[in-house]
């Protein structure tokens, strides 16, 4: 277990499962904690838990992400704060609908939460650490920015921003000593899915994780310096193989002239 005692954790969305179980594991490896989100009590539950049962320093930062005033105040905290080393991004917004319809403020709030928050909270964080030389973000992507459903395009979108935003950061920040993670995670049993259109009951249980394997997947990845972590891919030569035939492709979209098929 890596120890970080001074190091201070920062979880976004602190107050779900998945958040909770992120920095219930963190406290665990000697980080204390921020945890941010929307409801003062049920973070306050989640700090009294993980401070009884690992005796870490957890304070909790009551923010909503949509809100410019709040997310502004969550910034200023990540870039000045000497003590924070690690952010993990894992709030996030979902509601599955077709397109057409779809309600703007369900819009505004996926791309608010999944794309503005995180993206302004990554590049405050790394303003401090790249300062310092040292630090770490975790982004949390899905497996919905690859396995695109009929009412996931907001979503999978948002989803698939995240991933590409994070590997664009690995290049610029090589060298600096800051590391940048983008986790993918299938479908967990939380209650990420209550109001989002979909049923977790929809899903297989095989194809289901806990919120706990998902996070200590993550973790491990992170040890062992992957860039992109998929917590259910058996096989990390498919995971090559993707990145393979992504280079392949991106070697021929620019050139100057058109593909042969489109000439007449």
């Amino acid at each position: 277990m890596t120890v970080n005692a001074s190091k201070t954790a920062v979880v976004t969305g602190g107050s779900s499962t998945f958040g909770a179980a992120y920095a219930l594991k963190l406290a665990q490896r000697g980080y204390s904690l921020v945890l941010t989100g929307r409801s003062e009590s049920r973070l306050s539950a989640v700090a009294r838990d993980i401070e009884e049962r690992t005796g870490a320093g957890v304070e909790i930062m009551v923010a909503d992400l949509t809100s410019p005033v709040q997310l502004k105040g969550v910034e200023e905290r990540l870039s000045s704060d000497e003590a924070i080393d690690l952010l993990v991004n894992s709030a996030g917004a979902a509601v599955y609908a077709p397109a057409p319809g779809f309600a703007a403020s369900a819009i505004d709030e996926q791309v608010a939460v999944n794309v503005t928050a995180l993206t302004r909270l990554t590049t405050a964080a790394l303003t401090g650490m790249t300062r310092r030389g040292h630090g770490t973000v975790v982004n949390i992507s899905s497996a919905l920015a690859f396995y695109i459903l009929p009412v996931s395009a907001v979503y999978s979108a948002t989803k698939s921003y995240v991933l590409t935003f994070t590997q664009a950061l690995q290049q610029e920040l090589a060298g600096t000593g800051v590391v940048v993670q983008a986790v993918v995670p299938g479908a967990m049993r939380t209650e990420f899915w209550e109001g989002s259109g979909v049923e977790l009951s929809a899903f297989p249980d095989e194809a289901v994780m806990s919120p706990e394997d998902v996070v200590d997947a993550a973790l491990a990845g992170l040890d062992a310096g992957e860039a992109v972590t998929v917590p259910s891919l058996v096989d990390i030569a498919d995971w090559e193989s993707y990145e393979e035939a992504l280079r392949r492709l991106a070697s021929g979209v620019s050139r100057s002239v058109p593909a042969e098929r489109y000439r007449r």
